[in-house]
């Protein structure tokens, strides 16, 4: 099953929507007045919502927007296009050490590149996401992409993952659990699959959640978990607009100035109108 992202066109049709619903970029509104070097950590099982609302809040306040899924899944395309045996554990972590990957670009157009080349298409193939599943349960892979999470991330960052709050960045300034019900999760990924392939099934969908969930929550390392300090949002049933309305106020409320008030960027809060329910959380 897919990680941190769904595939590149999707992505794009629900950012779409989002703007339509009302979401203005940064700059159409005064940003609130916070420090520069802000870090949000979003953290949540698969289907939550974590991508699609961290490039939101990422564009919104001006933040790199770190996606740690795309990083793993270049991991698991430079195995696969290696002669590396994704069970040697030992060997997969040295590759990871080594390999040169990179993200660049805006929250809503996010390159990422594997030795210099563009692969943001290529990690997104059921195979390699099938791959990083396997790969991210690897201790010394994750010890590399932690460290380069943490050079990336420390001028200040949103970064969305399974480890950002309770590993990657502990004293983040805001923590984020992001949440929703395994079938309403299961069914936004569903509809994902299938706009890729039409024979796709929702019971090999959820069962495949179900299952990296297991071993996402198991994992002897970095084990999916609310952070201490995180602060629980489930999606279940709200808008994208909606479920932005309240991430937006925690921040304001713990770190924001007197630039924005809740709602300021093109939403109500909590009764923001169901407009943006064609951009429910996917990822």
């Amino acid at each position: 099953m897919t990680d941190p992202t769904g595939d590149l066109d999707s992505k794009k049709r629900r950012q779409a929507a989002a703007d339509q619903s009302g979401v203005k970029p940064p700059h159409s509104k005064s940003v609130p007045s916070m420090k520069s070097n802000l870090i949000i950590a979003i953290d949540g099982p698969s289907g939550a919502g974590k991508s699609t609302l961290g490039r939101m809040l990422a564009r919104a306040l001006n933040l790199l927007y770190i996606d740690t899924g795309s990083m793993y899944r270049a991991v698991a395309l430079a195995v696969m296009e290696s002669s590396v045996s994704a069970t040697d554990n030992i060997a997969v972590g040295s590759l990871a050490a080594r390999v040169d990957i990179d993200l660049q670009g805006d929250p809503d157009s996010l390159k990422v590149t594997l030795e210099g080349r563009d692969v943001s298409e290529q990690i997104r193939t059921e195979e390699v996401t099938e791959m990083s599943s396997i790969i991210s349960t690897i201790p010394a892979v994750r010890r590399a992409m932690v460290a380069r999470q943490r050079e990336l991330g420390k001028r200040g960052a949103v970064l969305n993952g399974r480890d950002i709050g309770t590993v990657v960045f502990p004293d983040a300034d805001v923590k984020f659990f992001l949440t929703a019900v395994p079938d309403e999760r299961a069914q936004r990924r569903f509809s994902e699959e299938r706009e890729q392939d039409h024979s796709a099934s929702f019971e090999a969908t959820f069962a495949d959640m179900v299952e990296r969930d297991r071993r996402d929550s198991t994992r002897e390392d970095s084990p999916l978990k609310v952070a201490e300090g995180g602060i629980i949002v489930d999606s279940t049933g709200l808008s994208i607009d909606q479920v932005f309305a309240r991430m937006m106020a925690v921040i304001e409320k713990q770190h924001g100035g007197e630039g924005m008030v809740a709602g300021e960027s093109g939403v109500e809060g909590d009764g923001a109108d169901d407009a943006g329910d064609a951009a429910r959380p996917g990822s």
